[in-house]
């Protein structure tokens, strides 16, 4: 692989102490009969890597309580490998509709519309094909963010309108924000989310059980066996997906709980309090053998916690370690699964005259 860097580089001036931003991009080789590049944005805090195949984040490096790096996300060491296993969707952007849609079927404007369902008999991330395995055309657009842009045309994976999605990494020290914005000729849904796997002691540590999580969220949206939520939305109270206050990942996951039963530990939506588009915290997780953090700030509805119950070793990471059961967890921030069939849940539909945008924002630190 030969590398064609472009360094971007800046002093921003007027901000104290805030330091030189970088960012670099490479020719990483090819996937869908086209070129995909790899992108990497450097702050005094995180390195991360972005690559144009899923618009994914690749690798982000984030300091112990000590100084030490490691690499906090799963992850493959080359692009072949992300292109050969398509199903568990590390570190990418997933669309048209991320999370499920019940047998791939809904309505819009009176008519029906079928996506190719891959996940017990329900449509998954987009469908076989989703925006996961698409590569985008990802461009430097300031000296510490990157922009990915991808055009879905009318019909791709049954979903009605020609999509233009956008999404812009921006690393600001330790924070790394995630803007999404959409727009579409036609009527159609959207879901648009980021599905990284974090071990925050490290992608070649092992197990997640000991690290801790709080999700700010009084509600969840239950499901049933197929993981399609029910419809209802019930509070956590007094259930193992209580996480209001400081958890063990693991402390629950044996839990005597339908719900968990269901999914084989977390994977469930949460309903985040506060007002939808206003960013506020959805989560705080840490591990306390490394002091290494993570906040989620969103300006979505809901965040989807799963605590990687389906990796089952046939993933062999960076380290050379392949990637066991609960070897990491998600958060991805979202609507609904299964909005575009329930009417009580936010609205997922997107028209010609308007714009779809939210915001993320990934707050990597110690205690």
């Amino acid at each position: 692989m030969w590398k064609e860097a472009i360094i971007f580089a800046a002093v921003l001036l007027g901000l104290g102490q805030r330091a030189l931003a970088a960012v670099t991009s490479e020719r990483w080789g090819a996937a869908c009969d086209g070129e995909v590049k790899l992108f990497t944005l450097t702050s005094p805090q995180l390195r991360v890597q972005l690559s144009e195949y899923g618009a994914r984040i690749v690798s982000v490096e984030a300091p112990d309580r000590n100084g030490k790096r490691a690499d906090v996300v799963l992850g493959y060491n080359n692009l072949a490998q992300y292109v050969e296993d398509p199903k568990d969707f590390f570190g990418a952007v997933v669309g048209r509709y991320g999370n499920r849609i019940a047998k791939g079927q809904f309505s819009l404007d009176g008519k029906s519309y079928q996506i190719p369902v891959n996940n017990k008999g329900n449509a998954l991330h987009g469908g076989t094909k989703g925006f996961s395995s698409k590569v985008w055309l990802g461009s430097i657009v300031a000296d510490d963010a990157v922009e990915f842009t991808l055009v879905s045309p009318d019909g791709d994976m049954g979903f009605p309108g020609t999509l233009t999605a956008r999404v812009r990494y921006t690393l600001d020290q330790g924070r790394l924000r995630i803007d999404y914005t959409a727009t579409t000729d036609k009527p159609t849904v959207i879901n648009l989310t980021n599905h990284t796997y974090f071990n925050l002691a490290g992608e070649a540590s092992g197990d997640v059980l000991k690290q801790e999580i709080r999700i700010n969220a009084d509600s969840f949206t239950p499901i049933d066996a197929s993981l399609i939520p029910t419809g209802k939305i019930l509070p956590v109270a007094g259930t193992p997906l209580d996480l209001r206050l400081m958890t063990q990942i693991g402390e629950h996951l044996n839990a005597d709980d339908k719900q968990l039963h269901f999914a084989g530990g977390y994977d469930h939506n949460f309903v985040v309090n506060g007002k939808a588009g206003t960013l506020r915290e959805a989560a705080f997780a840490v591990d306390r053998a490394s002091g290494r953090t993570l906040r989620v700030l969103t300006t979505q509805p809901g965040v989807q916690f799963y605590s990687g119950n389906f990796l089952n070793g046939t993933n062999r990471g960076f380290s050379g370690k392949l990637y066991r059961q609960h070897y990491g967890f998600c958060l991805e921030t979202q609507h609904y699964p299964d909005s575009p069939n329930h009417s009580s849940f936010p609205s997922t539909i997107l028209k010609p005259d308007s714009h779809m945008h939210s915001t993320t924002v990934f707050v990597f630190g110690t205690e």
